[in-house]
């Protein structure tokens, strides 16, 4: 019999887009960002403003919004919430559908560039 899994909280997502955006735990922005959401326990399904949400955590963790890895570790959140099936994917196709998804394929400078230093390409 197939075990049902738990449905999906914000803190494994957020926490599941910093280690796509920094695998080897080195970015302390990333960090602060993920720790704006480590005990939210709710069910992303259940969450009516995800995108409030995130954005909250993300200036707590940014203030200035303008850390490139932050800023693409929030679009990354949000493109799972959509696509869970994508979390276990290849973590330069998951940067790439959710650079694309979340700035229309045209990130902002910072971004493009962190992601081109990543071998991601748009």
């Amino acid at each position: 019999m197939a075990q049902q899994r738990d449905p999906l909280t914000v803190a494994e997502l957020v926490r599941r887009a910093v280690a796509i955006c920094d695998p080897d735990d080195e970015d302390a922005d990333l960090g602060e960002f993920e720790v704006q959401l480590e005990d939210d326990d709710e069910p992303v399904s259940a969450v009516e403003n995800l995108e409030e949400r995130l954005a909250v955590a993300e200036e707590g963790a940014d203030v200035l919004l303008e850390k490139p890895a932050v800023m693409t570790a929030t679009a990354v959140a949000l493109y799972l919430a959509y696509r869970p099936d994508e979390a276990r994917a290849d973590p330069k196709h998951v940067l790439r559908l959710a650079a694309r998804a979340e700035w229309k394929g045209h990130p902002p400078g910072a971004v493009l560039d962190w992601l081109t230093a990543r071998g991601v390409e748009i």
